[in-house]
């Protein structure tokens, strides 16, 4: 017969609530005697890194090379955050913390993109990918590796990104345009 042993949750919830309604406490008691608020204990901050973490290793965030920023935003956010989490509203800071750090991954991936179209609009302009496809084709076997340890893009693999990227802004546009009129 199959076990039916659970494997511990890598944040305990509960712990996570009371730490959380400890925290909350001593803001309130600091923001009456007009002192500044405290820092967040250890538990708080290693549980909001491990949430940050985990999520980082989700299929659809797992892929990315900015990784290591995606998490950092998450932590920031959450930091930010920390004060609106009402203890009287809810007793999941799990949910509240991986909400928050989700959509800081979400808006990380659309800053690279961003960054990433911007690279290739200014290499297209300046015409650099003809010139530098010429040179390459002088040592082949150099190119493939370069491309390989670089992670670099073929031209057509920029293009196809370039456009899909231009196509999502246009549909945006329409969007903010239909909701204004």
């Amino acid at each position: 017969m199959a076990s039916t042993k659970t494997k511990p949750h890598y944040v305990d919830n509960s712990k996570l609530y009371v730490a959380m309604v400890e925290y909350k406490n001593l803001v309130s008691e600091s923001l009456e005697n007009n002192k500044s608020p405290p820092r967040i204990s250890n538990y708080i901050g290693e549980s909001i890194m491990k949430i940050s973490t985990h999520l980082a290793y989700k299929p659809n965030f797992s892929n990315y090379i900015f990784r290591e920023e995606m998490i950092s935003d998450g932590i920031e956010n959450c930091l930010q955050y920390i004060n609106n989490f009402d203890p009287n509203k809810s007793k999941n800071p799990f949910a509240y913390f991986t909400q928050i750090i989700f959509f800081a991954f979400i808006r990380r991936i659309q800053k690279e993109k961003k960054y990433l179209y911007t690279k290739y609009a200014a290499i297209g302009r300046a015409n650099i990918t003809h010139e530098t496809s010429q040179l390459q084709n002088h040592d082949r076997g150099r190119q493939y590796n370069d491309q390989i340890q670089y992670g670099e893009w073929s031209q057509e693999q920029m293009d196809t990104f370039m456009t899909d990227f231009e196509k999502k802004i246009i549909s945006k546009k329409k969007i903010k345009t239909k909701v204004i009129a």
